[in-house]
C-alpha cells in the first residue's frame, strides 16, 4: 500500500484540515525528519494554496483548527501549529496557541518555517495594476522590453500567453515572445482579461 493510499483511508478520501471532499492531494510538511505517515496530509485545494502562502489567508477557513489541533497526528499538530502563529492577529487563534502543547521535537520542527516570525502576508505574482497573476494566464507588455543575451525586443503591446510563474521570485514570470522563452519582470505587464 503507497503513502498516499495510507493517508486516504486515514483521512476516508477527504482534506485532514477542512474536511473538504473536493481535490485533495499528498501534502507533505516542510522540514519533517521522514516522509511518512506521519510528516504528511491529505489536503484540497484551498488548504494547500494558503499553507504554500500561494492565496491570501482567510482566517474564517482556518476556525477548525480549535479542533484540529488536539489531533494525535505529528504532522497535523505541527500544520496547527503554524497556521495558528500565522493567525495570530486573531483573538481565537492566539487564545488556542496559548493552550496547543508541542513537545520539544514537534516544537523545533514547527519553528523551521519561520511562520511564529512573519506577519500572514503572502507574496503573489501580481501585474502593474496590482491584479494577481496565475500559471496559464495572458498578459500584455506596458513597455518595450530588450532580452539579455538576445537580439529580440519585446514591443509594448505584445501579447504573451500561458504564462508561468516563476518560484521563489513574485517579480518574475516566464513566457514564449517570438518562440523564445523569456524572463519578464510582473512590473512591465497588464494581465488581459
Amino acid at each position: 500500500m503507497t503513502l498516499t493510499d495510507q493517508l486516504l483511508s486515514r483521512s476516508e478520501n477527504k482534506c485532514e484540515l477542512c474536511k473538504s471532499n473536493s481535490e485533495i492531494t499528498l501534502y507533505e510538511v516542510p522540514y519533517a525528519k521522514y516522509t511518512d505517515e506521519d510528516g504528511c496530509l491529505m489536503a484540497c485545494k484551498k488548504c494547500l494554496s494558503q499553507l504554500e502562502k500561494k492565496e491570501a489567508l482567510d482566517s474564517a477557513h482556518w476556525k477548525f483548527l480549535t479542533e484540529l489541533m488536539w489531533s494525535e497526528i505529528p504532522g497535523i499538530q505541527v500544520v496547527s501549529w503554524r497556521m495558528l502563529n500565522r493567525l495570530r492577529n486573531e483573538s481565537w487563534a492566539v487564545d488556542n496557541l496559548d493552550m496547543l502543547y508541542l513537545d520539544e521535537e514537534k516544537l523545533e520542527w514547527a519553528k523551521k518555517t519561520g511562520d511564529h516570525e512573519n506577519d500572514a502576508s503572502v507574496d503573489l505574482h501580481k501585474d502593474c495594476n496590482g491584479q494577481v497573476l496565475q500559471n496559464g494566464d495572458t498578459i500584455v507588455l506596458t513597455k518595450s522590453l530588450d532580452v539579455k543575451g538576445s537580439t529580440l525586443n519585446a514591443k509594448m503591446g505584445t501579447v504573451v500567453k500561458t504564462i508561468k510563474l516563476v518560484d521563489g521570485n513574485t517579480d518574475q514570470i516566464e513566457g514564449k515572445v517570438e518562440g523564445q522563452l523569456i524572463v519578464i519582470l510582473t512590473k512591465y505587464v497588464r494581465k488581459q482579461g
